[in-house]
């Protein structure tokens, strides 16, 4: 296992001291603020702080401590702190005209047989009017959620 050594720059001490000091930060960019400013190697001359030390004053296992060292030396400080930025990006089942239709389909008459529209029936009834390819209940419910929402704001400063 690759022993990593951190050196932080006068300004990187700063940034990571700022954040620690300011409070209202999340709770995982602090601990990795500390666990960063506690490994940091350029002044430990005077003092020896090892993993073990860290992990039992922070109560974080010393994989976690392994882990940001690693970060932070390979990717750097950015990295540690927010995050790898996401790569993967979700198309939209429904957009605008297929919602319209979804809510004309949920006004109009159940099927023979039903007392009333299902979201199972409004996804499948979807799929059979071929205005999407595929659909899922849990996407029918969303749209329909979003649609009482966006009702109950117009409704708020009505009285009648």
């Amino acid at each position: 296992m690759n022993i990593y050594k951190i050196y932080l720059t006068e300004e990187e001490k700063e940034m990571l001291t700022s954040i620690i000091k300011k409070g209202r930060v999340r709770a995982k960019i602090y601990r990795q603020a500390m666990i960063l400013l506690n490994c940091d190697d350029t002044n430990k001359i005077e003092k020896h702080v090892t993993n073990e030390m860290i992990s039992k004053v922070l109560n974080v296992g010393m994989r976690t401590i392994d882990r940001v060292k690693k970060t932070f030396v390979e990717e750097g400080i950015d990295i540690v702190l927010e995050g790898r930025p996401r790569k993967r990006k979700y198309d939209k089942k429904m957009d605008g005209d297929a919602e319209a239709h979804l809510i004309a389909l949920c006004c109009s008459e159940p099927p023979e047989g039903y007392s009333q529209w299902s979201l199972r029936l409004l996804s499948d009834k979807m799929v059979e009017l071929n205005y999407v390819d595929s659909l899922s209940y849990e996407t029918v419910r969303r749209v329909l959620k979003k649609r009482n929402k966006t009702m109950e704001k117009q409704r708020v400063g009505n009285s009648t």
